[in-house]
């Protein structure tokens, strides 16, 4: 034991022995997944997924469609590694990228899958750079796991971070854009057209704009084409836009459907309100500068004023020491 501990001494430092065990454990890791992936099922496993996906097909809900509706992508096979296996977990990773933009039925499988890739990456980076730039160095202990876990950390949470930045501007482009939206609606509905109708006209209007908004309206207008009930369509659209004015405007029709109201009366109520939350939104904004320019009113005017007070005065007494 001592001669092996000489010899990774001498090579790799006094980290010689963590390091060893470090790549011992990715490669433990490494090969067990490996193994994990290239398993061959069970026939009767088979069996059972048939007949649970049968199960879940008969269900309503959009969590079991989801579930079952699967493509023949090269990830399939690696779905139970891929995918969440509790309901609640997949429906709530499904609902964020819904609300982020991506649609496709593998979303999920491949979010799932550049985590782990690029989980994997940062962490094949870090032990790269601590062995060819570090190992000489004799870093300390928290420096050798902040540059081999560090990238291996970041590369995990990249995607999780882009997903959310992509869900925030979109909701937020969706929010600019919804008043201006409903204007043109209540345009439509007024001049005669139907709601559907008025649906389409405005999405193909809006697109230069707001194309997020455009593709939602756009979806409603496919969905309702397809024979699919009208309010279950609007309320979908508000779970995919996540914004609390879609949905309030969803509620606004679905009821004014139910006890028979005018739908014009209630587009032109609901869209003066739309643009007075925007005229807040805009004086909200406005009210916020101020304070926001103060720290940098304060570190670009005090200086230079210090300056132009203070240095006259220092070299005049330094004059006088002299």
């Amino acid at each position: 034991m001592d001669i092996f501990n000489a010899l990774l001494g001498e090579e790799l430092g006094a980290f010689g022995p963590v390091l060893l065990v470090g790549f011992l454990a990715i490669g433990l890791i490494m090969a067990a997944v490996m193994i994990f992936l290239n398993q061959k099922s069970d026939p009767l496993d088979k069996l059972k997924e048939g007949s649970r996906a049968e199960q879940l097909s008969a269900k309503k809900g959009k969590a079991a469609s989801l579930r079952t509706a699967k493509s023949n992508d090269k990830l399939e096979k690696y779905s139970t590694f891929l995918e969440p296996q509790n309901e609640k977990e997949y429906s709530a990773v499904r609902q964020k990228l819904l609300q982020a933009g991506y649609r496709s039925k593998d979303a999920v499988r491949f979010y799932h899958f550049a985590q782990f890739a690029l989980g994997l990456g940062g962490l094949a980076l870090g032990v790269l750079y601590f062995l060819l730039v570090l190992s000489g160095k004799e870093p300390t202990t928290q420096q050798t796991l902040m540059w081999i876990l560090g990238p291996g950390c970041a590369g995990y949470m990249i995607p999780k971070y882009w997903v959310t930045k992509r869900q925030q501007k979109r909701q937020e482009e969706i929010t600019e854009g919804f008043p201006d939206a409903l204007d043109m609606m209540l345009v439509c509905v007024e001049a005669g057209q139907s709601l559907d109708q008025s649906i389409i006209r405005v999405s193909k209007e809006i697109r230069p704009s707001y194309p997020a908004l455009a593709d939602e309206f756009e979806i409603v207008s496919h969905q309702v084409k397809a024979g699919k009930d009208k309010s279950t369509v609007l309320a979908d659209m508000g779970e995919r836009c996540g914004v609390p004015d879609v949905s309030s405007f969803v509620t606004v029709l679905v009821q004014s459907a139910t006890f028979g109201t005018s739908i014009a009366e209630a587009l032109r109520v609901y869209a003066g309100e739309m643009r007075d939350k925007r005229v807040m939104r805009a004086e909200e904004k406005a009210n916020k500068l101020p304070t926001q320019m103060t720290l940098a009113t304060m570190a670009l005017t005090v200086p230079p004023l210090l300056i132009i007070l203070v240095a006259p005065s220092a070299i005049g007494i330094l004059d006088l020491g002299k």
